[in-house]
């Protein structure tokens, strides 16, 4: 036999061998199912989504007028009282357009009362028959004219007036200067929108939290609801509130329509600031006392063939419990009216080694825990979760021999080199 032979059959006795372990680790695992048990106690659905702590009432002070801040008479944190002078425009400018707007009135004034002095003197002349009646008509229309410019220059004078007093700007509530945007020397263009000056909070004891909630949520959404919040500032401490307010606005961003929901909260202690970031939850509803099982096995599903799932889904001690005319936990009939908000579902649970399916009908969930009625299962009973596949008796991690296994590997040979 050649050389090359020799060489060939033992590469092919070590691929069949390889090949064979291979096969035994692609066996079928049988089957390991992981239970849980039933629970007794609270189940609270909630809603959760993030917002923004806000002042209740917030107003943004601006300017009416153009100018330069000539004098800043509050800063930062500066408690003010409704009328409080907050700053001051120069002036100078406004007083020339106010003198200019008196003079106009005072012409107009002394331009009425020659109209009034040559429509008088008309009359007598027309009485005397020196002059017709056209030149009478004419002297009226001059004194109708007169008294239309003077009209004019009061409204000039009264606009120019107006702009003078708005030099001084003042705070339209109590509160608090939480945002100064303007320094002494700045100038202020106001055009078709006053800028912002100053943002003053009317009481930072009382705050509300606004936040979106989705669209597959808000129906859920109703004012007076319990609200619970944390921020990042205080993550050890957690805020309560009320649902206040439930916009009807819709935003729309990226495809994702949300609502503001507003959630109204005490500050006594004014750990809150405006503008921290919240992380709400709305308690929706809480049922107390009530069996609660785990979401994982209301979604576990065994496979249809094999299992025996579906031949011993009607077994069980409490065969005819479901029968119609029963009633579950609830009181409520089954077969007739369906409890609100109760759904049907299943669970499975092992008998004789099989999982074996029952009916339940489902309420709320807090998205770990969701409550359940029965009558065929109890506090304590064990549920089928979930699933975990056993690896074969025949299957090894370790390479079959002659391929570098604990046997038929040589030093220094193919299985003991890296």
């Amino acid at each position: 036999m050649s050389r090359s032979r020799w060489i060939a059959v033992p590469a092919v006795v070590a691929v069949a061998m390889a090949f064979l372990w291979w096969k035994s680790g692609q066996k079928p695992a049988a089957p390991k199912y992981r239970t849980a048990a039933l629970e007794r106690g609270d189940v609270t659905a909630s809603v959760s989504a993030t917002g923004t702590v806000r002042p209740v009432v917030q107003v943004a002070v601006g300017s009416q007028v153009s100018g330069t801040l000539a004098k800043l008479h509050v800063d930062y944190n500066a408690r003010v009282k409704a009328g409080q002078v907050l700053c001051e425009l120069d002036p100078s400018s406004f007083h020339a357009r106010l003198v200019q707007a008196q003079a106009s009135v005072a012409r107009a004034e002394a331009g009425l009362k020659d109209g009034d002095r040559q429509l008088k003197r008309a009359n007598e002349l027309f009485a005397q028959n020196f002059i017709s009646q056209t030149e009478v008509e004419a002297a009226q229309v001059t004194v109708d004219q007169r008294k239309a410019d003077l009209l004019q220059a009061k409204a000039t004078l009264e606009a120019a007036q107006v702009d003078l007093d708005h030099t001084v700007i003042r705070s339209p509530i109590d509160g608090v200067v939480i945002s100064r945007s303007i320094d002494v020397g700045q100038t202020v263009a106001a055009s078709l929108q006053a800028p912002q000056l100053f943002v003053i909070a009317n009481d930072l004891t009382q705050m509300q939290v606004e936040s979106r909630i989705d669209e597959a949520d808000i129906g859920r959404i109703v004012p007076n609801l319990a609200a619970t919040f944390t921020v990042d500032a205080f993550p050890d401490a957690q805020f309560t509130g009320k649902v206040s307010q439930v916009r009807l606005e819709p935003i729309t961003d990226q495809n994702v329509v949300t609502y503001t929901t507003v959630i109204r909260t005490a500050n006594d202690d004014l750990r809150l600031r405006p503008g921290m970031t919240a992380n709400v939850t709305v308690n929706i509803e809480t049922r107390t006392n009530v069996l609660k099982v785990s979401n994982s096995a209301l979604r576990f599903k065994p496979d249809a063939g094999g299992n025996g799932a579906n031949a011993g889904a009607r077994g069980g001690p409490n065969r005819g419990a479901n029968s119609s005319g029963a009633r579950d936990s609830s009181g409520a009939k089954r077969g007739g009216a369906k409890p609100d908000g109760y759904k049907h579902g299943s669970v499975y649970v092992l008998r004789d080694g099989k999982p074996v399916k029952i009916d339940v009908r489902t309420g709320i969930t807090d998205g770990n825990m969701t409550e359940i009625v029965t009558d065929e299962l109890h506090e304590a009973d064990m549920v089928i979760v979930g699933l975990e596949l056993v690896a074969s008796k025949g299957s090894s991690l370790s390479p079959p021999p002659g391929m570098g296994g604990p046997m038929g590997g040589r030093p220094g040979g193919a299985g003991g080199r890296r």
